[in-house]
């Protein structure tokens, strides 16, 4: 199987190698899923207009991310369960970012100790939720500084878990995982600590608030307004994230690649800015780099490669290398900076 079909394969690859509860849940979007399901096809609304009769001898697609280069213009997004997906979990990710030179972002969920991955020498970033009261969650932001994370990435998104609906009336996954493989950075009793529950009232100040505690740039994931964006410039932070959450927090939530360029405008290059959100394919990559993304994330294309362990998540690196390669030099671009405004300029229709 030639390695395109195999990565446009892997979800269907992961309904049958995992459980269901946990297919269920790694799949599933908020709700009746409209946003989740909207992720992929959004990308594709987009045309893109090559320049042709360029010297694409050489093509460089690395990336300056916070001030560092990474030889590939996507990372892996935080996702939660990765042990329950293989045994390996987070740390076969890791293995396989540091070999190509990626950027990984490690969910506060993670099963899987923040020493143990720096250890492997993968660049990171480390996620996290802000809880009612802050002073709870410094001592897993102090883990991971200590660890070597590069930034703190503020998930805004979510001042509560969105509704999800399981497939069947059979197990859900909360009923079949070990809580031995997730949120190992925490203290030992947090969620049963008064304070604990996700804030309901992050702000601008809580931006701030990160910087000096960590140290680290902070970047804010969950952003889909261009004021919103400027909002979190404005507060001091390096970057901000375009993110729905997957589909999984507010359902008919706008997609991402619908409202990219308008965020990117607002921030007019005073932060860089990034986009997850159904990103699957080489092409989809470089649409999101036309349309003026610093950076792309992928994250449930990663959970289906993991079904395979590290092997599988360093394949699917290396065929999402390929194609962004061969899409830069269809589209007469040299590297990412000269795939800004190869694109239609009417925006697809939005949800």
């Amino acid at each position: 199987m030639s390695d395109a079909r195999w990565l446009a394969g892997l979800e269907e690859q992961a309904r049958r190698r995992l459980s269901p509860p946990v297919f269920d849940y790694v799949a599933m979007g908020a709700r009746d899923g409209v946003t989740a399901a909207a992720a992929a096809s959004s990308w594709r609304s987009w045309s893109l207009h090559p320049r042709v009769m360029r010297d694409v001898t050489t093509v460089d697609i690395s990336t300056e991310v916070l001030g560092r280069r990474t030889a590939v213009p996507f990372g892996v997004a935080p996702t939660t369960l990765q042990r329950a997906v293989h045994p390996d979990g987070e740390l076969a990710v890791a293995r396989a970012v540091a070999a190509a030179d990626g950027l990984m972002v490690v969910s506060s969920n993670a099963g899987t100790r923040f020493a143990e991955l720096a250890a492997t020498g993968v660049r990171w970033w480390v996620q996290c939720y802000l809880p009612a009261d802050r002073r709870l969650a410094e001592p897993l932001l102090h883990r991971a500084v200590a660890a070597g994370a590069d930034a703190v990435v503020l998930t805004v998104d979510t001042p509560v878990v969105g509704t999800k609906y399981p497939r069947d009336d059979g197990p859900v996954v909360w009923d079949v995982v070990d809580p031995e493989i997730l949120r190992v950075n925490f203290d030992p009793g947090y969620d049963d600590a008064p304070g604990s529950a996700k804030a309901l009232d992050l702000g601008a100040h809580d931006i701030e608030w990160l910087r000096s505690t960590t140290g680290l740039p902070v970047v804010v994931k969950g952003v889909l307004r261009p004021d919103d964006a400027v909002l979190a410039v404005d507060a001091g932070a390096a970057a901000v994230w375009v993110s729905n959450h997957g589909g999984r927090q507010l359902d008919r939530a706008v997609s991402t690649a619908t409202v990219l360029a308008d965020v990117v405008a607002a921030v007019a290059g005073r932060a860089q800015v990034y986009v997850d959100g159904g990103l699957s394919t080489g092409l989809d990559v470089v649409t999101a780099l036309a349309l003026g993304a610093a950076h792309t994330f992928v994250g449930r294309l990663l959970l289906f490669a993991l079904v395979e362990g590290e092997p599988g998540v360093t394949r699917m690196l290396t065929e999402l290398r390929a194609q962004t390669l061969d899409a830069l030099r269809l589209c007469g671009a040299r590297d990412v900076a000269e795939t800004h405004g190869l694109v239609a300029t009417t925006a697809p229709t939005s949800l």
